[in-house]
Formats: C-alpha cells, sequence, structure tokens
C-alpha cells in the first residue's frame, strides 16, 4: 500500500478459535487453535468484502420546556462483521452451521472417501473468538492491523445458490457478545489494533 496509508484498500483475513483463546501480536501470524476462514483465506471471500458495522440505539430524551433533545442516552449496541465465503468445503460450511462435527469415511473397498456434516444445528449456539487482519496499517505499508473480538457468533442464515456460472456463496454474519472477563467494560467487544512502530 502507499501512502496515504490512512486511505485503506483491499480484504481482511478471518481467524476463528475457540474463545479463550490468547490473540497474537499484532505483527506475528496467528498460530496456536487459530483456523483462518476459507481453505485458502481470503482468497475465498465474496468481492464485496468484509464489513464491520457498529449498530446502536440512541434514545433522545425531551422535556416540556424544550423542542429538541436535550440528552441522548445509548440503549442498545452491536458488533457485527458481514461477508460471504466462496468455500464448500465440508470443514467451512461446518463452522457456519454452529460450528457441527466434520466426520471423515476412509475410502475402502467399493466405499467412497468422504466427508459428512449434519445439517440440524439443535439450541445451543456455537461461540468463537474471532480476528480480523490485514497486512497493511493506515500508519504505513510495512505494519499490520487487527480487530480482535472475545466472542462471536455465527448469526446469518447460509443460503448457498447453485447457478450456472456463479459461484456458490455462505453468507455470514458474526455477531459479538460482550465478554464477562474484559478487563474494562470499554473492552466487552474487544478492540481493534492498528501498529504504528516496529518492534524493538
Amino acid at each position: 500500500m502507499s501512502a496515504p496509508y490512512e486511505i485503506m484498500t483491499g480484504p481482511l483475513e478471518v481467524w476463528l478459535a475457540p474463545v479463550g483463546e490468547t490473540f497474537p501480536d499484532v505483527d506475528a501470524t496467528p498460530g496456536g487453535n487459530w483456523t483462518k476462514l476459507g481453505s485458502n483465506g481470503k482468497r475465498n471471500i465474496a468481492d464485496d468484502g468484509i464489513v464491520a458495522t457498529h449498530e446502536q440505539t440512541i434514545v433522545e430524551h425531551r422535556n416540556v420546556g424544550s423542542t429538541g433533545p436535550i440528552k441522548a442516552v445509548r440503549t442498545e449496541e452491536s458488533l457485527n462483521f458481514e461477508l460471504t465465503l466462496e468455500d464448500l468445503t465440508a470443514s467451512q460450511y461446518a463452522k457456519l452451521l454452529n460450528d457441527v462435527t466434520v466426520t471423515t469415511v476412509a475410502a475402502g473397498s467399493g466405499i467412497p472417501g468422504t466427508k459428512e456434516i449434519t445439517l440440524h444445528q439443535g439450541a445451543a449456539v456455537a461461540t468463537f473468538a474471532f480476528l480480523a487482519k490485514k497486512n497493511d496499517s493506515p500508519y504505513g505499508d510495512s505494519w499490520s492491523m487487527q480487530y480482535e473480538v472475545p466472542i462471536v457468533y455465527q448469526a446469518d442464515n447460509p443460503a448457498p445458490a447453485f447457478k450456472k456460472g456463479d459461484a456458490v456463496g455462505l453468507k455470514c454474519k458474526f455477531a459479538a457478545l460482550e465478554d464477562p472477563n474484559a478487563a474494562t467494560e470499554a473492552e466487552r467487544f474487544g478492540t481493534l489494533i492498528e501498529q504504528d512502530a516496529t518492534a524493538t
């Protein structure tokens, strides 16, 4: 990326892990239990990219002596990351269907090798730690930035459409839940980290 660095282009790469997994440093490649979303990462994300949405509900207060609002209170907020995954492998499809188990059947005499997932999700909702990472920063192209969200769930309704000439896409929305173990109230949805200097 060339200057001006603060005007950013290009996709993020999404990683998922069990809730509680340690986030990598902003300048490090995710390891441990972090799994890239998409067999080929950002190359499996549709061209409309990844949209981070900060939603809120504000209630305005007026009193009998004023015509305009005199106070505003936020009563609801949410953080969502939306994308379309173009990867129909069982392991990726399973993540979006409540992280169901992938069953592998080895090929044998008269038996084809298969990977199988169940389609019923049940009442319990699977949660993940969520990392969306970009290998450049608004402060320079040799640095990185990342969203670190401690708890998300997949909130959208994947609707794969099998059509002539079009890639099959799985719509998904990773919705943040408040982290009860956050160090401060402000960090309950996690943090956005933008690197502005190289480690010494």
